[in-house]
């Protein structure tokens, strides 16, 4: 980042700057990202031929549990780091302390190794059909993400998109290499595709050595202006800008409190639970009540039309959560507005492209990639494709919520539109659940995109207003 010295502390970079960090992060970010969803696409098609249904559907149940666990624990902390060293950095600190996010990430796992040590049995005996080996690969894995999740976070917050999207490539390489193993002969059997799960967050860490030698290298010795130095405050107040009214707690609290960082990771907990129940619910609510026991596996199969883009958009949510954060702290609204509409519109092409080539070659492409014999609807695979896009949206104006610290009303929107798709799930409105999940999920999408839309609405309009 570019910077003036003004008594002797860091300012901003001009507004130009870190529209290009902006841009390019989030295109070095897909690339890596997009490579990731595609080999985790291929990963989960390789299982399914290279495994029979019911060790495929066990597998897509470990990694259904696994991500619902860390997506819940874990990336609250990833956006508490990114959006805490974002605002830093926009206010010119170089340093920032990692005690309070390090406390709390240890006590979220801390928090899993009790509950799955205590649920062992019911995990082992009604999630993995007693193959204790699963249950560990979950265990495992899940610890290890602690790890790489802190890490996403740090390298976001510094906005280090090529290190961050070097990380979940390593980890989707390392994952696919296992069933790969599987496929050519060299190992057998579902334990050996399920090792790669556990594998993959270790070997994501290989990038961290490359980010801290990059950080020395940008610090070059240069020592951070003591907190409540005059000079601080003298620099936060010629940077309170028009977007500086979000953003006030930052300025009462430099130094990220315990209290404040588990507010705000609790809060986005929330949301992170509502987000899995819309990818994650229905695969659990049809494996809970159908009669024909690989029904799970193709609900599955389906939502990761749903997942693989979402999973493609953390390159723009990962980028575009501190970016929001230091216009919010630096520029004002126009650039701010400016961001997400442009994102907004990005999305819908996007969606609007895959839904029309779901309608033209979904069901060929579904039975030819899962080999499943299961006579896909390419209407209902439209809907999960349009779904998508409200879901892509609703990531956008989530990260404009927490930027502007509005993270509780955001959580709330998330809440309703999860409890509305459990309530969906468990109706009989539609008689086929594959068909019901598809038309929930648009339609639990379609409300949540609505209602972060209105609660990113009058916060504009709000900031827009004088007095």
């Amino acid at each position: 980042m570019s910077t003036s010295k003004v008594t002797g502390v860091e300012r901003p970079a001009s507004p130009a700057r870190p529209a290009r960090n902006y841009g390019s992060g989030a295109r070095i970010l897909s690339i890596g990202i997009a490579a990731t969803g595609l080999l985790t696409f291929a990963y989960f098609s390789i299982s399914s031929h290279v495994l029979n249904a019911f060790q495929a559907k066990r597998i897509d149940l470990l990694w259904t549990v696994m991500f619902v666990t860390i997506s819940v624990i874990y990336r609250p902390i990833e956006q508490l780091l990114s959006r805490t060293i974002a605002e830093r950095r926009a206010r010119g600190h170089t340093e920032h302390s990692l005690s309070v996010p390090i406390a709390i990430q240890g006590g979220f796992a801390l928090g899993f190794l009790i509950a799955a040590v205590a649920l062992r049995e019911e995990l082992v005996d009604h999630v993995f059909d007693g193959f204790v080996g699963l249950y560990y690969v979950l265990l495992v894995g899940t610890i290890a993400y602690a790890a790489s999740y802190f890490a996403r976070g740090w390298l976001a917050g510094h906005q280090y998109f090529a290190l961050y999207g070097g990380l979940v490539l390593m980890e989707a390489v390392s994952r696919i290499c296992f069933v790969l193993a599987v496929l050519i002969g060299i190992a057998h059997g579902q334990l050996a595709v399920a090792l790669g799960i556990a594998a993959a967050p270790f070997v994501s860490l290989i990038v961290v050595p490359w980010a801290f030698a990059r950080r020395r290298s940008e610090r070059g010795g240069a020592p951070e202006v003591a907190h409540g130095a005059p000079e601080i405050e003298e620099v936060d107040a010629a940077l309170a800008g028009p977007g500086a009214e979000g953003v006030q707690e930052a300025v009462a609290a430099d130094e990220l409190s315990l209290q404040r960082g588990s507010n705000f990771a609790l809060v986005v907990s929330g949301i992170m639970v509502a987000e899995q129940v819309l990818l994650n619910a229905a695969v659990l609510t049809v494996d809970a009540t159908s009669r024909v026991h690989t029904l799970a596996g193709v609900v599955f199969n389906v939502m990761l039309i749903a997942r693989a883009p979402l999973q493609l958009f953390q390159a723009i949510q990962t980028s575009l959560l501190p970016h929001l954060t230091g216009l919010e702290t630096t520029e004002g609204h126009a650039a701010f507005a400016q961001a997400i509409r442009v994102t907004l519109l990005a999305i819908a092409a996007f969606a609007l492209a895959v839904a029309l080539g779901l309608l033209a070659i979904g069901p060929f492409v579904m039975g030819h990639l899962f080999g499943q014999p299961f006579p896909y609807n390419r209407f209902g695979l439209a809907v999960i494709g349009i779904g998508m896009g409200f879901h892509l949206a609703s990531g956008t104006l989530n990260q404009a919520a927490l930027a502007r610290n509005r993270a509780r009303a955001a959580a709330a929107c998330w809440l309703v539109a999860a409890a509305g798709f459990i309530a969906w799930m468990f109706s009989e409105v539609v008689h086929g659940q594959v068909l019901r999940a598809e038309i929930g999920y648009a339609g639990a999408t379609l409300l949540l995109a609505a209602m972060l839309g209105e609660l990113y609405r009058r916060g504009h309009s709000a900031r827009l207003t004088p007095g």
